[in-house]
């Protein structure tokens, strides 16, 4: 299998799994993935992807600033990982960054800091998590500082090339060597739940169908020795 073909069928795996059950499997992992107050500009976004980061600095007095002239060189499918150092007194990105990464079929965007005209974000289904959003502009008060280098998101490093999922809930980073231990617990995690909803549906007690599915140990590193 090509890496192309690899990194396509963990995107897809991603996409069938809610950032619940992937927080869940993250924390059997031991490994803290979860973008703490990242969030979706509209409840409707979904998103799955591979990294591809940026790193803003505040722009020196007198220094002129730029945002976004990287986009041209980012591989389609990819998420665009902003770490803007949390700033919300101004944007990362706007609408047509917004149209661009549309137009060029990015997974999304994450900022750490905020964004604005979410309008357009809604209006195309384009996907952007951040920490909210506001009109003033990062022009002239932002410089690039480094592309395709290691950011923080939420309390997250990232780093290039790491698998990020996002929906109503927030944002998870998954660490790419650990891609196929992450989705598979997730998957296992997620066929676990199925199975307790399906049992109590039927007339199970909930507590039983928790026991019995060993419910309350699924997120824990040592769930393979408690369920044998």
């Amino acid at each position: 299998m090509t890496t192309q073909n690899s990194s396509a069928s963990f995107v897809t795996r991603a996409l069938a799994l809610d950032c619940a059950a992937l927080s869940d499997a993250l924390d059997r992992s031991g490994i803290a993935g979860q973008c703490y107050q990242i969030k979706a500009c509209d409840p409707k976004f979904r998103m799955a992807g591979h990294a591809y980061t940026v790193l803003y600095r505040p722009a020196a007095h007198g220094e002129e600033g730029h945002v976004g002239d990287f986009i041209d060189d980012v591989e389609p499918g990819s998420v665009i990982v902003i770490d803007n150092r949390g700033h919300d007194h101004m944007t990362t990105w706007g609408n047509i960054l917004t149209e661009m990464a549309h137009q060029r079929k990015m997974a999304g965007t994450v900022i750490d800091g905020i964004n604005r005209d979410v309008a357009l974000c809604s209006e195309l289904n384009y996907p952007i998590y951040s920490r909210g959003s506001w009109m003033r502009t990062g022009k002239g008060r932002i410089q690039l500082a480094g592309l395709q280098v290691p950011v923080q998101i939420g309390g997250v490093t990232v780093y290039p090339g790491d698998l990020l999922r996002g929906d109503a809930d927030g944002v998870v980073v998954i660490p790419k060597a650990l891609q196929e231990q992450v989705l598979g617990f997730a998957e296992e995690i997620t066929r676990k739940e199925n199975t307790v909803r399906a049992a109590i549906r039927s007339g199970m007690r909930m507590d039983e169908a928790r026991r019995q599915n060993h419910y309350h140990a699924l997120q824990s590193p040592d769930y393979q020795k408690i369920a044998g």
